[in-house]
């Protein structure tokens, strides 16, 4: 063997001239690896002054004075680019991202399992056993990976439940979801322990506002109102479209409920234009 097994450290031959040169080697390779920490692993291409004992991971595609070491480690050494093959287990720590680094024997990959099937996972917090994701933060952002993104909630039976819940000092004050069955639900509460439900939809599409909903699309628990205008303040009939209703409170005769037959506001008492 000419080299050790792991580090691919050069050995002195017996009887080798210019020992040096080997030991030397050998030196540049340890100060290299050894508690390696990179700059980056996204630069394509070597940096155009670049310090003495600066390494970067090599990224695919690269080119130039790199192209061709994809996945090695480039360590800028004596005024020269050296390159060095990784082996399984190696360690890097990545400067630019604060990001700790392994290889599993093809590529470089987040160390602890790539943070696949973690117990829990606490961000600026403590997460539990029931919270098992915990942020604290004063926003948090779902972006998307090029096109459109969903929020997914899912519950195991009709029966559970699958909601958001808003809190005022760790006190319900709001639920949205699938409460206890599969009918979508808008509930309040004042003191966190009475909900009343403002909103309930059945999966047949039907509404109900303050009361489950009936046969009709809408179904509510207490009188309607609608917007109160003057004749003069009226909006357009046709832009509201027919069937549109609005109360007119100086129509001769007195306050009156309108609708619109997509051109004109009518009276619902007689039918007759508004005036």
């Amino acid at each position: 063997m000419s080299n050790t097994p792991n580090l691919q450290l050069p050995y002195v031959a017996a009887g080798q001239s210019q020992k040096h040169v080997t030991v030397n080697e050998g030196l540049r390779a340890l100060d290299a690896l050894v508690h390696m920490g990179v700059v980056s692993r996204s630069l394509a291409s070597p940096p155009t002054s670049p310090q003495e004992g600066q390494r970067y991971l090599v990224p695919v595609g690269a080119a130039s004075g790199f192209a061709g070491h994809a996945g090695q480690i480039a360590a800028w050494q004596d005024g020269s680019w050296f390159f060095y093959t990784p082996r399984l287990g190696w360690l890097s720590w990545v400067a630019d991202e604060a990001l700790l680094l392994a290889y599993n024997g093809t590529d470089w990959v987040i160390a602890s399992g790539q943070y696949q099937n973690l117990p829990m996972v606490g961000i600026n917090a403590t997460a539990d056993t029931t919270n098992r994701l915990a942020v604290s933060s004063a926003a948090s952002l779902l972006n998307h990976a090029g096109a459109g993104h969903q929020v997914k909630i899912n519950k195991a039976t009709a029966g559970d439940t699958a909601s958001l819940l808003y809190q005022s000092n760790w006190s319900g004050r709001a639920e949205m979801g699938l409460s206890g069955d599969d009918r979508f639900r808008i509930k309040v509460s004042a003191d966190g322990g009475s909900w009343v439900n403002a909103l309930e939809v059945a999966p047949t599409g039907t509404m109900g506002l303050g009361t489950a909903p009936g046969n009709a699309a809408l179904t509510l628990a207490g009188p309607l109102r609608v917007a109160s205008y003057n004749v003069a303040g009226l909006p357009s009939a046709s832009s509201m479209g027919a069937g549109a209703l609005a109360m007119v409170s100086n129509e001769s005769g007195g306050a009156v409920l309108a609708f619109s037959d997509g051109t004109n506001w009518r009276r619902v008492t007689d039918r007759q234009t508004v005036s």
